[in-house]
C-alpha cells in the first residue's frame, strides 16, 4: 500500500526507512531467509539447497517475492492507517465479483429447482456464515505474522497440521481449475461462432493469472486496489439488462420435504464456497501490523465477502430461472455455463436494447475478472507447499505456484465440460474439513487460550492478555513447543464422520441426509462441526494434563 508516510512501504518487505538506518532489506539482512532458517534446526545446506538460494537471491534482485512461510517480524509490517481497512475490503471485493460465483447461483434452479426467493436467502445466509468463519481466521494474519496453516499448528500440532495442508492445497487447485474453465467457456462464447476454443481461453488466463502471481502479494494488493471497479460496472449493467427475464413467481419444485431438503443443500453450497477461503485467509493478511484492531478487520472482511458473494450468486439465480422463459438463455446453457453469462448481455431486450458488440466487450472483462479470483489460491497453494515441511521449503514459492499452475491447467484442460457437477460435488466436499477446523480453532481459543478460559479453570493466567497474545507466536517452527494436535485430529475425525453420515452429494447419500425429501439434504456442514466441537473440550483438556503443551 502507498500513502503519505516518513517511509516507504513495500508489503513484501516491510518498511524501509530513508532517513536513517535501514529496518529491513529484502535480502532480510535483519533475519535468516527460509533456507538460512535451517541452520537453527541442525540441518547442513545441502548443494540442492545452495542451488535454490541462489535462485531466491536472483528472485529478490527482480523485484520478485521470495519469502515463504518464515513468519514476519512486527518491524517488518507495513505501517497501519485506515487504508489498510479499506485495502482488506478492496482485496475481498475484487476476488468474489467474478463469473465464478455467477455460474454458482445458477445452480440453484438448475440443479436444486429452487425459486428465486428460495435461493436468494439461501445464498445470503449460506455466504453470512462462510463469510464469518473466514473473516475470524484473517484477524490471526496480523497478530500473528504467521501463514494460515502455520496457524494450524497451534491446534494441530505439527504432523496432523499436514493434512489439513494437503486438503487445502486440492481446494486451491480445484477452485482455480473451476476459474480456468469458466474463464475459457466465456470466451470461447464471444468469439466468432465460438472459433476460439475453450482450450485456448484456459490457456491464456492462467498465463495471466501466473505473471501477476509470480510477483507477490504486493502486486496482487495494488491490483485489487482497482481491480474490482469494472467488475462492479460490469456485474451491475448484467443486473439491469437480464434481470427483466428473471422469473421471480414460480414456486421452488418439488414437496415440501424435497424443497426443504433443496435449501439446506444449496445454502450448505454456497457456505462451502465461501468458508473454503478459511484455510489461507491469514495468508494475505501477514504483513499488517500486530496492532491491527481485529474487530475492525474482522467486520470489514465480514462486509466486503457478503457483498462479493451474495450480490453475483443473485445474478445467476436470476439469469437460470430465466431459462425455460427465453430460448436464447436455454441455448446458451446448453453450450455452457459461461455462455449463459455472455446471453445474459447480448440477449437483452427493450427498453435496455443492448448491441451484441459492446456485450460480448463486457463478457470478455467479466472473464478476465475471474484472473483476481485465480491469484488468491494460487499464491497460497504455493506457500501450503512449503507448509508440508523442511524439504518443501527449501524450494522458492514461485517454483510451488508455477507447479500448482501446471496441474490444475491440465485438470481443467481434462474436466472442462463437466463443470456443473464439480461445482456440486467438489465445492460442498471440501466446504466440510475447513469448518470443521474453524470451529476448533474457535473453541481452543475461547476455552484454553483466553480469559473465559482462565474464569473456567481450563486456562491459564497469562492468556488474560488480549486477542492473539497467549499464543507463543515464535515457536511456530518447534515441532516441541507446539500442541500433539491429538485432540484435534481425534476430533476432526469424528467431525467428518457426522459429515459423511450427512452428505448428500450426486455420487453418494449419507443414511442420516436421506431423510429428507427426494434427493436428500446436504447437512454435513453442520453436524460435521457440531460433533466436532462437542468432543474436543475434553479431548484437549486430557491433553493438556498429560502433556501440558
Amino acid at each position: 500500500m502507498t500513502h503519505s508516510s516518513p517511509n516507504t512501504e513495500d508489503t513484501e518487505r516491510g518498511p524501509t526507512n530513508l532517513g536513517h538506518k535501514t529496518v529491513l532489506d529484502k535480502d532480510e539482512s535483519d533475519g535468516p531467509s527460509d533456507l538460512d532458517a535451517h541452520h537453527r534446526h541442525g540441518i547442513p545446506r545441502s548443494r540442492f539447497a545452495t542451488y535454490f538460494k541462489d535462485f531466491e537471491r536472483t528472485l529478490i534482485k527482480y523485484n520478485i517475492e521470495a519469502r515463504g512461510v518464515r513468519r514476519v517480524l512486527p518491524h517488518e509490517c507495513q505501517s497501519l492507517t485506515w487504508r489498510s481497512y479499506l485495502q482488506a475490503f478492496f482485496l475481498w471485493s475484487s476476488v468474489n465479483l467474478a463469473a465464478q460465483n455467477v455460474t454458482l447461483g445458477m445452480l440453484a434452479s438448475t440443479i436444486f429447482g429452487l425459486s428465486f426467493r428460495d435461493a436468494s436467502l439461501c445464498a445470503f445466509f449460506g455466504s453470512l456464515i462462510g463469510a464469518t468463519g473466514v473473516s475470524y481466521i484473517a484477524t490471526f494474519g496480523p497478530v500473528s505474522g504467521n501463514r494460515t496453516l502455520i496457524f494450524a499448528r497451534y491446534t494441530f500440532g505439527w504432523y496432523p497440521s499436514k493434512l489439513l495442508v494437503i486438503l487445502n492445497l486440492i481446494v486451491l487447485l480445484g477452485y482455480s481449475m473451476i476459474d480456468l474453465v469458466i474463464a475459457g467457456q466465456i470466451l470461447s462464447a464471444v468469439s466468432v461462432k465460438g472459433s476460439m476454443s475453450i482450450v485456448v481461453g484456459i490457456i491464456v488466463v492462467a498465463i495471466i493469472g501466473w505473471i501477476i502471481t509470480t510477483f507477490g502479494i504486493s502486486v496482487f494488493h495494488a491490483y485489487s486496489r482497482y481491480a474490482f471497479i469494472p467488475q462492479l460496472i460490469t456485474y451491475s449493467i448484467l443486473y439491469g439488462v437480464s434481470s427483466q427475464n428473471f422469473d421471480l413467481s414460480t414456486p421452488s419444485h418439488g414437496d415440501s420435504r424435497t424443497v426443504v431438503g433443496s435449501r439446506i443443500s444449496f445454502l450448505s453450497l454456497t457456505l462451502a464456497a465461501a468458508i473454503t477461503y478459511g484455510g489461507s485467509a491469514a495468508d494475505y493478511f501477514v504483513y499488517y501490523p500486530p496492532s491491527t484492531a481485529p474487530l475492525a478487520l474482522f467486520g470489514v472482511c465480514l462486509l466486503s465477502l457478503l457483498c462479493s458473494f451474495t450480490f453475483p450468486y443473485c445474478i445467476g439465480i436470476g439469469l437460470a430461472t430465466g431459462i425455460p422463459l427465453v430460448p436464447a438463455y436455454s441455448t446458451a446453457y446448453d453450450r455452457s455455463q459461461g455462455a449463459l453469462i455472455v446471453a445474459g448481455f447480448t440477449e437483452a431486450t427493450s427498453p435496455a436494447n443492448f448491441s451484441t458488440g459492446f456485450g460480448k466487450f463486457l463478457s470478455v472483462v467479466a472473464a478476465l475478472g475471474l484472473v483476481a479470483n485465480l491469484i488468491l489460491p494460487t499464491y497460497s497453494s504455493g506457500i501450503d507447499f512449503q507448509v508440508l515441511g523442511r524439504d518443501f521449503e527449501k524450494i522458492p514459492r514461485v517454483v510451488w505456484n508455477s507447479v500448482g499452475i501446471v496441474i490444475y491447467t491440465v485438470c481443467a484442460l481434462a474436466g472442462r465440460g463437466h463443470l456443473a457437477e464439480i461445482f456440486t460435488n467438489f465445492l460442498a466436499l471440501m466446504g466440510y474439513w475447513v469448518i470443521i477446523w474453524v470451529g476448533i480453532t474457535l473453541e481452543e481459543q475461547l476455552l484454553f487460550r483466553s480469559h473465559l478460559g482462565f474464569k473456567m479453570g481450563i486456562g491459564k493466567k497469562e492468556d488474560r492478555r488480549g486477542w492473539g497474545k497467549s499464543y507463543d507466536w515464535t515457536c511456530w517452527d518447534e515441532p516441541g513447543k507446539l500442541p500433539h494436535g491429538i485432540a484435534a485430529f481425534i476430533a476432526f475425525l469424528i467431525g467428518w464422520v457426522g459429515a459423511i453420515l450427512c452428505m448428500a452429494q450426486y455420487w453418494y447419500i449419507g443414511p442420516i441426509a436421506k431423510l429428507v425429501g427426494g434427493h436428500g439434504a446436504d447437512m454435513g456442514n453442520f453436524v460435521g462441526l457440531s460433533w466436532a466441537i462437542l468432543v474436543y473440550p475434553p479431548l484437549r483438556w486430557l491433553e493438556i494434563r498429560k502433556f501440558a503443551r
